[in-house]
């Protein structure tokens, strides 16, 4: 059965309107989700990427304090950690040096011997940066440590 009635001119095209609008909505939300999705890849790559750069600090720090040596402070330059399960990460540090603020000596309790002598570490500080390039993340960590036993008492003998 058909209808008779006429459509008046001013619903002519609302369907199509209404069509279009919803596909707006739709597309709007595609790409948000889209959106969304995409960031918490990059949040999560980064999160990879720093915390093999952490590794590689890690590394570095171990590296330091293992050769430290007052007399020649080491010092070294993009060192890979391990080159096949760790491709990409690298360590540097710069040679530690005493600090610039703060007591040069540290005392270390129970090496007195007596008559006046007072043993303790000698301060230095350094900074080791672990880098993957791969991730293209750098984490840079300040260390402070002591050589020693040391004599640090001003007796002269």
């Amino acid at each position: 059965m058909q209808s008779n009635r006429k459509r008046e001119s001013s619903e002519k095209g609302f369907a199509l309107a209404t069509a279009l609008m919803a596909c707006a909505i739709l597309f709007a939300l595609a790409m948000l989700i889209i959106q969304l999705s995409t960031g918490d890849l990059r949040v999560s790559v980064r999160n990879v990427g720093e915390k093999k750069a952490s590794i590689a600090a890690e590394a570095g720090i171990q590296q330091l304090l293992t050769n430290f040596d007052p007399a020649s402070p080491p010092a070294a330059s993009n060192i890979p950690v391990d080159t096949v399960n760790a491709p990409g990460s690298v360590y540097s540090f710069t040679a530690p040096a005493p600090p610039a603020t703060g007591p040069a000596y540290a005392p270390m309790k129970g090496y007195s011997i007596g008559g006046g002598q007072q043993w303790g570490q000698r301060r230095y500080v350094g900074s080791v940066t672990g880098t993957n390039t791969n991730y293209n993340t750098s984490v840079t960590i300040d260390v402070g440590m002591g050589y020693g036993p040391i004599e640090i008492s001003t007796m002269s003998r």
